[in-house]
Formats: C-alpha cells, structure tokens, sequence
C-alpha cells in the first residue's frame, strides 16, 4: 500500500463539489430523480464531486441534538478529494436511547445500493464496494453499534473502513447510554480487521463551565473506543480544540441555541476542520484507494499541512 500522491489531505482537493439536500419524501431539491426513485428512510445531506467519474462513499452521523448541515464544510472537504459524503439527519429530538438511531443508520445504508445514484449527477457514479462509515459525538457511538451489528439492526452493506470522530457513549464511566457500545476490555471490538480511525479532542474532556459536564467526558470518549479497537486502527488527538471546532462557522442547534455555548472551544473552528478533513482524507486515500503516502507523512511528523498540534498519536497493527 504505497503511492507517491502529490495531493495535500489538508487543503481543498481537485475536485468541484456541490452539496445536494433530500427529503425523506423522495423530494430532492438539486436534481429530478425519476418517479420510481425510492425514497431514503431519513433526510440527506450530499456532497459530491460534479466531474464524471466514480467515487467511494463516505456516511456522516451527526453529533447529539445536531443537524447535518452543521457538517456542510468538512464534508465539502472530503469530497473535493474524490468521495461521495452522505449525511442523514437521524432525528430531531432524542432522548438517551440510541436504538433508533441504530436502526436508520442500517436502513439508511440498505438504502444506499437502490437508491443513492438515482440523487446524484447523472455523470457520478457511487461506488458502494468502497464504503466509509464515521459519526461524530453520538453518531460516533452509532457507528461503531451499526458495525458491531450485535443491537439488533444491521445492514448487508459491507462497511469497508470506520471512523469515529470524538466518539461519545454517554456522561461517564457507568453513565453510558443505552446500549451502551464500550465494554472496558482491551482490544474487544471484533471488526474482521477492519481499518479504523479514531480522531479525539484535546479540549473535550473540560467542561465550559461547572453548570455543565464535558462534552466528552473520561471514561467514554476516544480513548476508550481506541483502546477495544483492534488493528490496523490510528487514534489523533488535537491538542487545544474541543468537542464542536469540527462544525461550521455559523450554527444554531435545537431551539436556536448556538453550538458555541455547549462546550469548550478553541481559537476558531477553521483549523480542526482542516485538521480533522484532513486526517479522514489521508486514512480515506490509505485504506481506500491503497495510498498511503499522506497518513505516512502524518504518522512521521513530516506533513507541513497539518493545521493544528497534535496532542497524541498512537497506531495498532
């Protein structure tokens, strides 16, 4: 696995990209999918290269109370670099339980293979044997349930990499939410040796002030979902940005709060998106198109595109 790629996982690809949005009611405001498209079981957000070609898809689960669009920017990233990002908005309201959320994920991705390309420009083409799975906070526990396929809901679409991106399995250690995902032995998570990347926040595990807990508290964020995965499995830390720097400039939560108020931020939000695009770029480029020659250059120290410190690294083979 080794190619001398001229491409920066850091910066913007060479691709144009447009971002489609579609309603569960087959609605589709960027495209005319013909009458007998099916409908996709949640309401997507797409990014997709415009340029005539086939691409890997990548699937984007959302952060507790968040919306998809908080993701717009860091999903145009990634698909400038050639991939096809989906994004369902799994719910609006939800309590604790992530059952639900577990169940459209493996719906959603059945639904992939009969109708994703019926959305898309009629020039791309979706290429499902190459097939990303991540989620971000909640949606990170999500996925790693929707591989695991030991809750009850799963799909035949053969997850081909999975990435969590600060995953979060509940308050705390003994808080987890139901059903929980960690179980707290070493090395526990049976994927078939599916590669895996685990990005974590510095600032995560601080609270924004003492009437609120961390968004990503010990004992339930990235370290611990690490530490059961098996190899080959990468795990990044960036140093001083928190939980949310991940999402766009400009977000509003449930009931117009803003994403700024809930955790503890850096010194913007621009360099962990270009941080994280980047990483799931270089691991994309890896474990996908079998060129590794950017997560190298990160594993190495010698990228001078990464954007921010990064805190930890560690790697298992």
């Amino acid at each position: 696995m080794y190619s001398s790629s001229s491409r920066n996982a850091f910066e913007d690809g060479k691709y144009k990209t447009d971002l489609l949005t579609v309603d569960s009611s087959s609605h589709c405001f960027r495209t005319t999918p013909s009458s007998s498209s099916p409908a996709p079981p949640k309401g997507l957000l797409i990014a997709t290269p415009v340029e005539e070609g086939e691409y890997p898809v990548v699937m984007l689960l959302h952060g507790y109370l968040l919306y998809n669009t908080f993701y717009s920017q860091l999903m145009l990233h990634v698909s400038s670099h050639g991939f096809i990002l989906i994004a369902p908005q799994l719910y609006s309201i939800a309590g604790p339980d992530t059952m639900e959320e577990i169940k459209s994920t493996a719906e959603t991705m059945d639904w992939l293979s009969v109708g994703l390309n019926h959305f898309l420009p009629p020039q791309v083409t979706p290429n499902l044997t190459k097939f990303a799975l991540s989620g971000h906070s909640r949606g990170g526990k999500t996925a790693f349930a929707a591989a695991l396929k030991k809750f009850g809901y799963s799909s035949d679409l053969k997850i081909s990499t999975l990435i969590g991106i600060d995953p979060v399995d509940g308050m705390g250690k003994g808080k987890q939410t139901p059903p929980p995902v960690l179980t707290y032995e070493p090395n526990s998570f049976d994927l078939d040796k599916m590669p895996i990347l685990v990005i974590g926040s510095g600032l995560g595990e601080t609270a924004r002030n003492p009437l609120f807990p961390p968004c990503a508290p010990p004992g339930v964020n990235h370290r611990d979902f690490f530490r059961e995965c098996q190899g080959p499995a990468w795990h990044f830390v960036a140093q001083d940005y928190g939980h949310l720097d991940m999402l766009d400039d400009d977000t509003k939560g449930i009931r117009g709060k803003s994403s700024y108020c809930l955790c503890k931020n850096g010194e913007g939000r621009r360099p962990m998106r270009r941080f994280v695009g980047g990483i799931v770029v270089a691991f994309l480029m890896a474990y996908l198109e079998g060129d590794n020659s950017e997560l190298v250059k990160i594993k190495d120290g010698s990228h001078d595109g990464v954007s921010i410190e990064i805190q930890e690294f560690e790697v298992k083979m």
